[in-house]
């Protein structure tokens, strides 16, 4: 009854046509049979963990249509060619009839594989293999061929073995036969596997790098004999395959080719599924984007974790040890992706050398802003980057910190973010860029070198709020107009920590803009606010505006206008960046000092406040009063507040 019988393991359809007639007594079983089999039952001791289900509506000349069969052939993932080993005829079929048949329902590129399954081998002493073997050789889509005995079970498992192995490591992906070399595609995820194994970026996997990877895809080390034993197989077929007792690139890829030419390919199946490979060697979907769930008003970042794996990285690739990275170091480090994921904008956006390269605070800011702006864009880089395999986590989902709700900062206020976000806003043409540039280092000088095709809104460094090191992004908010009714200002650029409003302290029409924009969009909000006099090397002119910038300040108990130029020989002062970054942190407090020296004695007053030791006495000391004046048992009145228990130590103490 094997002849008519259908196979379905889980998502997999095996079909089995037969060739000879089906008069025969071994056809004639009843088509009604439902029989499910056991691992064990069928496959031995394979390691399958699946059930197969065997059902009787496989195609049968007598009782299907054609349209049945091309429907049966659309969903089958593996099919079955069964023919009789005693009639010649069968086999003529196998090429005259059906394999013809098959291709063309199929796409070229989207063929299932076949098996040639040789039955009624217990009626013969001979083997059809020599007559089997050309028709192998002539059409690449056949995996294997079997010969048993539907009678006597012989041979049996062994069919269903390589079906589900045909559908579960295909050879069709990964080789081509005709030019007996492993496929482009299969090629290029082994090279970005190697170069993600490849920790210290020498070109070679050491033994230390090779017992990690057998470890990973394998979850077991190779012996030291064993890793010899692998090299030395290597070393006879190339020359250049082992370099420094270690594995190039051409060797390992060697090694996956004699894998697959050996029938050994689930090997190479079990390393690409492992690092994220689908069945159409494209990277899945749940590899790339694992998920992660963002509340409202909830900020992301990444974790100490995850800077130390891309501080790890930007080591790996900054070869000539000048804490930057040249376009060529750059390109080095993104060839595990399939794209180059920065464009020219981005050393516009964060620090960079004499030279214009990523320099390693600038090389983490960008991921900083990745990650705050566009989560889903940072798990796709870790990704490709290898996050989860280097750092042995479940996904790339761990290399991310939610923040709380933005809220519970101001009602606790406090915060445990490290990225602030601050919108600079001002008329067109009133300093903007050049606040945002100056924020990276650049004098005016070096902005005019910068191309305006390669220009960035956006602007991230870090900044040291009383001794904390901590990121500010500052985003340009671009208007074309300068009337504010045709500039209205959309919900992105209302959300932020704090707002800049830049005027142009030459043009005695910018700071109106400004106080337009405040009334109407900040007045009543929590965001602190503050402005900025920019151009103040110029001459400054009297501002056509009811009221003037400082009397406004005051009027609505802002910090008053702070001036800026980023036309100096030096660097720019970055004083002003810090202020923005203290304010962010602090929006509940009205800040006396607006220095941020570290000397005075507000800030000196700020960083005891603040420091861990003054935290943990508040903490054991609250602690303990708590325990003096709560007794013990259920409470009956109210439960104090900090204020009130504090109060009372301080009540004792004067006693």
């Amino acid at each position: 009854g094997l002849s008519q019988r259908c196979l379905c393991y889980q998502s997999v359809h095996l079909c089995l046509f037969p060739l000879y007639s089906l008069a025969g007594s071994r056809a004639a079983e009843g088509t009604q049979a439902v029989s499910i089999y056991s691992p064990a039952q069928i496959c031995g001791c394979r390691g399958t963990a699946a059930l197969f289900l065997l059902l009787s509506c496989c195609f049968a000349e007598a009782e299907q249509s054609d349209e049945q069969l091309y429907q049966e052939i659309s969903k089958a993932n593996v099919i079955c060619i069964v023919y009789s080993v005693n009639n010649k005829n069968s086999i003529e079929q196998v090429t005259s009839r059906w394999i013809p048949l098959i291709n063309d329902r199929m796409d070229k590129d989207s063929r299932v594989p076949l098996i040639l399954v040789g039955n009624k081998s217990d009626l013969v002493e001979h083997s059809s293999m020599e007559t089997i073997l050309p028709i192998m050789n002539q059409y690449t889509e056949i995996e294997t061929c079997v010969e048993c005995s539907a009678k006597n079970l012989k041979n049996i498992s062994e069919l269903f073995y390589y079906a589900q192995k045909a559908v579960l490591h295909p050879t069709g992906p990964l080789y081509c036969p005709e030019e007996k070399e492993m496929k482009p595609a299969c090629v290029k995820a082994l090279t970005r596997i190697f170069k993600v194994t490849d920790l210290d970026n020498d070109g070679i996997l050491n033994d230390a790098e090779l017992n990690f990877f057998q470890r990973t895809c394998f979850n077991t080390p190779l012996a030291p004999q064993a890793l010899e034993d692998v090299k030395n197989v290597v070393r006879k077929n190339m020359s250049d395959g082992v370099h420094d007792n270690g594995l190039t690139l051409k060797g390992f890829l060697f090694l996956h080719t004699l894998f697959i030419q050996r029938g050994r390919h689930e090997t190479t199946w079990t390393v690409l599924r492992r690092f994220g490979y689908d069945d159409d060697l494209e990277l899945t979907q749940d590899y790339l984007f694992p998920p992660l769930k963002i509340p409202p008003d909830c900020t992301t970042e990444l974790n100490h974790n995850a800077y130390l794996f891309l501080q790890s990285l930007f080591d790996k690739h900054d070869q000539d040890r000048d804490c930057a990275l040249s376009p060529d170091e750059l390109k080095d480090l993104f060839k595990v992706f399939p794209y180059m994921p920065w464009g020219p904008d981005v050393n516009n956006t964060v620090c960079t050398n004499d030279h214009g390269w990523i320099t390693y605070q600038g090389y983490l800011s960008q991921w900083t802003l990745t990650t705050y702006l566009d989560v889903q864009r940072c798990l796709e880089y870790l990704g490709y980057l290898g996050y989860s395999i280097i750092s042995e986590q479940e996904s790339q989902a761990a290399a991310i910190t939610v923040t709380r709700d933005k809220k519970i900062d101001l009602q606790k206020k406090q915060t445990q973010r490290n990225v602030f976000r601050c919108n600079v806003i001002g008329m067109k043409g009133c300093g903007k860029s050049g606040f945002l540039q100056a924020f990276l280092g650049r004098n005016l000088m070096r902005q005019r070198q910068l191309r305006e095709d390669h220009r960035s809104f956006y602007a991230i460094s870090t900044t040291y709020v009383y001794g904390q090191e901590k990121y500010l992004l500052l985003h340009e908010v671009f208007t074309e107009s300068e009337l504010l009714s045709e500039a209205d200002l959309s919900d992105a650029d209302l959300a932020c920590d704090v707002v800049c409003l830049v005027y142009d302290s030459s043009n005695t029409r910018s700071f109106e803009f400004c106080a337009k924009v405040f009334k109407q969009h900040f007045m009543d909000s929590k965001t602190p606010c503050m402005i900025v006099a920019a151009k103040s090397d110029l001459h400054e002119v009297k501002q056509q505006c009811s009221v003037s910038p400082l009397d406004f300040c005051r009027k609505h108990k802002m910090p008053p206008p702070q001036a800026f130029t980023c036309n100096t020989l030096e660097i720019p002062s970055k004083d002003i960046y810090t202020k923005l970054t203290t304010m962010a942190m602090y929006p509940h407090a009205r800040l006396r000092c607006m220095c941020a020296c570290n000397r005075c004695t507000f800030c000196l007053c700020q960083n005891l406040l603040n420091s861990d030791l003054l935290q943990s006495v508040k903490t054991k000391l609250y602690t303990a009063v708590l325990h003096s004046c709560v007794p013990l048992g259920p409470v009956c009145g109210p439960r104090l507040s900090e204020e009130a228990v504090l109060y009372r130590l301080a009540r004792q103490a004067v006693l």
